[in-house]
């Protein structure tokens, strides 16, 4: 059926590069030792707090998302229409 087409497995990032240490998840792992368990998984969620994905996503953040080129797209509307369609002069 569908071959994978000359495409190579994706390479995946080593789960070992992941530290719980310094993130909110290692409140949740002292919490899981004082009763005596561990997540084994826990490491897999710690990406989630490292990088590009750590910084929290404020509101101004999301209101001016893309406000520079919906400004300019704005702005050379407004010339293309005032250029074709002149405003008419007088008169009601």
């Amino acid at each position: 059926m569908g071959g994978d087409h000359g495409h190579s497995k994706p390479s995946l990032p080593d789960y070992k590069q992941w530290k719980v240490e310094g993130t909110p998840l290692e409140f949740t792992q002292q919490r899981l030792a004082t009763r005596g368990l561990k997540d084994p998984w826990l490491r897999n969620e710690a990406w989630r707090f490292s990088g590009g994905f750590a910084r929290a996503i404020t509101l101004s953040d999301v209101l001016l998302k893309g406000f520079k080129w919906g400004f300019a797209a704005f702005t050379v509307a407004l010339a293309v229409e005032y250029a074709l369609f002149p405003p008419k002069k007088g008169g009601h």
